[in-house]
C-alpha cells in the first residue's frame, strides 16, 4: 500500500499501529519523546517533543496522514497542527472533550479528521451501525466489551493493560445513553447487569466514553442505546466503595496510583466483545448479535496483549481505508459511517472479524426471545 503515515506517540500501541503500518507497505515515520522502542521493523524513528507544534509541523510536510497515539491532553495539539497542513488526522481517543474539539476543527478542515479510530470507541461502533442497517425500525443498540486479565485475582479482579488514569475516568465521568428515543446521561458504575460470555459469568456497568458519536448519530432512531464495561462479578461493588464511599473519587491522581499498584499488567490477558441490537425486520421482532473473544497474539516476532492488537489494528484498518479512497477524505469522519465489509476486508480489519467466541457475524439472523 503506497502512502506516508506519521505516528505520534511510540508506546505499546503507538509502536504496534507503526509496525503493522510498515509491514504492510507504508512509510511510517514514529515520533516519540524517548525515541525508542522495542520493535521498529522499517519505521523511520525521531526522537521528537510531541507536545511542540513547531516539530511536529517539520515532519507533517512528507506525510498523508498523522495518527496520534499520546495521552489525551497531547492529542488536540497534533489536529490542530495537522489541520493546518491539511494531513488528515486519525486519534485513538475516548475523551469526549477532546472529540469536541476535533469536532470543531473539522468544520473548516481541508483533510478527513476522524477520532475514536480504537476498540471501544471505534471498532465497536462501526459494528454496532452495521447491525443497525438490518432493521426496518430500530428498537435497541446495546454495547458491551471488556479487557480483562485471563486469570484474575483479588477483590478487584484487574489487570491494569490500558491506562489507569482511562479507567477512572469512564468510572467517574457521565455516560451518554438513549433512553425513550432520546439522548441522555446517567452515572457511571450504574446500571450494573450480569451475564455469561464464552462461560464465563461476568458483569457490566455504565462507562464513559466508549459510545464515541453514536448517540448524536441513533438519536430518534431508536429506543434505547447503551455501552457498559464488562468485568469480572465483584468489581463494580469494590470500585464503587473506593471512589464513592471512601471518597477517592475526589481524588483522581491517586485513584489512578493506586489502580495501577494494585493491578499490575499482564500479558495474558482477553477481550470480549459483545453488541446485539434488536427491533423489527420487515415488520417481524428480530436481534442481531456480533461476539467475539480475542487473546494474545505474536505479531512481527513479539508478543502483543489482545487489548494492544485490538485496538492498534482497527485504527491501521481505518487509515488503510482512509488512504485507499474507501472513506471520506475531508471533514469529520464517525465511525459508525464506516462500512464493516470494507473494514473487514483490510489485511487488519480480517483479525477482528475472525474471533473463536460463537458463530455469530453481523448480518446473521437470530430469533428474538
Amino acid at each position: 500500500m503506497e502512502g506516508s503515515v506519521l505516528v505520534v506517540g511510540l508506546g505499546h500501541i503507538g509502536s504496534l499501529v507503526a509496525d503493522l503500518l510498515a509491514e504492510d507497505g507504508y512509510r511510517v515515520v514514529g515520533l516519540d519523546a524517548d525515541g525508542a522502542t522495542a520493535s521498529m521493523n522499517g519505521v523511520e524513528v525521531v526522537r521528537a517533543e510531541v507536545s511542540s507544534p513547531s516539530e511536529l509541523t517539520s515532519h507533517l510536510a512528507a506525510a498523508d496522514a498523522v495518527i496520534s497515539c499520546l495521552p489525551l491532553h497531547l492529542n488536540i495539539a497534533v489536529a490542530r497542527a495537522a489541520c493546518a497542513h491539511g494531513v488528515h488526522y486519525l486519534d485513538l481517543t475516548e475523551d469526549r472533550a477532546t472529540t469536541r474539539e476535533v469536532k470543531a476543527l473539522a468544520a473548516e478542515a481541508d483533510a478527513a479528521l476522524i477520532p475514536q479510530c480504537g476498540l471501544a470507541p471505534g471498532f465497536v461502533c462501526i459494528v454496532a451501525a452495521d447491525l443497525a442497517r438490518s432493521f426496518t425500525e430500530l428498537g435497541a443498540l446495546r454495547l458491551r466489551v471488556g479487557a480483562l486479565p485471563q486469570a484474575a485475582s483479588g477483590r478487584l479482579a484487574y489487570a491494569v493493560n490500558w491506562s489507569a488514569a482511562g479507567v477512572i475516568n469512564e468510572y467517574l465521568n457521565d455516560c451518554d445513553v438513549i433512553r425513550d428515543g432520546k439522548r441522555a446521561q446517567t452515572r457511571g458504575l450504574t446500571d450494573l447487569e450480569q451475564l455469561i460470555l464464552d462461560g464465563v459469568p461476568l458483569e457490566a456497568f455504565a462507562t464513559s466514553g466508549g459510545l464515541g458519536t453514536l448517540c448524536e448519530t441513533f438519536e430518534g432512531r431508536c429506543q434505547e442505546l447503551n455501552y457498559k464495561t464488562l468485568r469480572y462479578r465483584g468489581h463494580r461493588d469494590a470500585m464503587q466503595f473506593l471512589l464513592h464511599e471512601v471518597g477517592l473519587g475526589r481524588q483522581r491522581g491517586l485513584a489512578e496510583a493506586l489502580l495501577r499498584q494494585s493491578s499490575p499488567p499482564t500479558p495474558d490477558d482477553v477481550v470480549y466483545v459483545s453488541v446485539g441490537a434488536d427491533g423489527l425486520i420487515d415488520g417481524a421482532p428480530g436481534s442481531r448479535r456480533f461476539l467475539r473473544s480475542y487473546r494474545p497474539r505474536v505479531i512481527n516476532g513479539h508478543p502483543r496483549t489482545a487489548i494492544s492488537w485490538t485496538t492498534a489494528t482497527s485504527a491501521c484498518a481505518v487509515v488503510d481505508l482512509l488512504l485507499g479512497g474507501a472513506i471520506p477524505n475531508r471533514g469529520l469522519v464517525r465511525q459508525e459511517e464506516i462500512p464493516f465489509d470494507a473494514f473487514s476486508e483490510t489485511s487488519f480489519g480480517r483479525r477482528l472479524a475472525d474471533s473463536a467466541l460463537g458463530a455469530a457475524r453481523t448480518g446473521d439472523p437470530h430469533p428474538a426471545g
